[in-house]
């Protein structure tokens, strides 16, 4: 992708991960050691909800970062440094599962709830729900049911309410993650929200948890 000057200096100027690829790009070590620091534990929590399994989340980290350092030489900063990384991950992860559903794995739903961070796990919940749970629910607990519900979600709803939700990425930086458009990603987490709303309102209601497994619609 051809990134033009007015480009590549504003996300430079605006942008300080932009600023330390820019220095990886030119080999600093130090630089590159800084954005795995900055980035790690966001990566590896985005993936552990994409691919259902920490471990695997873990190593697409270092595979998301190892391709990143291939490619600091054609780097250009032509989006915000955490939209072209997740870039790259969502490319990681849809291999992985494109790879595990060919040798017919059962993909893993059952996480250790503490590994989530609750702000996140509570904007989830509140999106979904409209409003705080009548029930009063432990942070644990919240955490728990809030990623069985998002486990529910179909792959795109998915990583499009993490990236909003985790990430607090713009409806544009999911699409360009995603590859689709603006509007769709605001229907695709209009989709999503109703889907939550609905696997968790018979829990708020009623204590009955959700599925840990399902499909979300398109």
């Amino acid at each position: 992708m051809v990134v033009s000057d007015s480009t590549a200096r504003r996300y430079t100027l605006g942008d300080p991960d932009v600023r330390l690829m820019l220095e990886v790009r030119d080999d600093s070590a130090a630089a590159f050691e800084e954005l795995v620091l900055r980035y790690q534990g966001r990566l590896i929590t985005v993936l552990d909800h994409v691919v259902g399994n920490r471990d695997l989340a873990e190593d697409l980290a270092q595979e998301v970062f190892l391709r990143v350092y291939r490619n600091r030489k054609t780097y250009q900063p032509g989006a915000k440094f955490s939209t072209w990384l997740f870039t790259i991950a969502n490319n990681v992860a849809l291999n992985a599962l494109r790879s595990r559903a060919r040798r017919r794995e059962v993909r893993l739903q059952t996480h250790d709830p503490a590994r989530s961070g609750a702000r996140a796990m509570e904007a989830v919940l509140a999106a979904s729900s409209g409003q705080m749970p009548a029930r009063q629910l432990d942070k644990a607990e919240m955490r728990d049911v809030v990623r069985m519900a998002v486990g529910a979600l179909n792959d795109r709803q998915r990583l499009a309410v993490l990236l909003s939700k985790f990430e607090e990425l713009s409806y544009a930086d999911i699409a360009e993650v995603m590859d689709i458009s603006p509007q769709a990603i605001k229907s695709l987490l209009a989709r999503a929200r109703c889907n939550l709303r609905e696997v968790l309102q018979p829990y708020l209601e009623h204590g009955e948890r959700p599925a840990a497994e399902g499909n979300g619609g398109d």
